[in-house]
């Protein structure tokens, strides 16, 4: 009986620790135009604009987030909430067929900071804030 009483506060004493060391902050809420038209605009416009080339060859203009969330002409590419199956994500990251990767070509890839913005508002609802 002592025995097992022991355990058991041993158990519930780690469990306690291990919680309490969690300190997991929440990722702050993120705003389109302050957080995600600057990526878009310094990666993607250059192409993906009225006139551009990946706006000719697929339908997508990332110049508004009217033109963001209506997609290419394939469908869309932002699944609000769901960072993992949107296209946006999966072109971004190279999750993709190599021939397709975005930015295309030789242009910088995105840094895992501007990934990580994409993907938290993405998950967060893909807000026009």
């Amino acid at each position: 009986m002592k025995r097992s009483a022991i355990t058991t506060f041993a158990l519930l004493t780690l469990t306690l620790v291990i919680t309490g060391c969690e300190t997991t902050t929440p990722p702050k809420t993120a705003s389109f135009a302050k957080d995600i038209q600057p990526i878009l605009s310094k990666h993607c416009l250059e192409c993906h604009r009225q006139g551009g080339a990946g706006e000719s060859a697929s339908g997508l203009n990332l110049t508004t987030y009217q033109g963001l969330m209506k997609g290419t002409k394939f469908g869309p590419v932002v699944k609000p909430g769901d960072s993992l199956s949107s296209t946006l994500l999966i072109l971004v990251e190279g999750r993709a067929d190599p021939s397709i990767k975005m930015p295309h070509g030789d242009r910088p890839s995105l840094s895992k900071d501007e990934i990580d913005q994409l993907r938290n508002w993405v998950d967060q609802g893909a807000k026009d804030n």
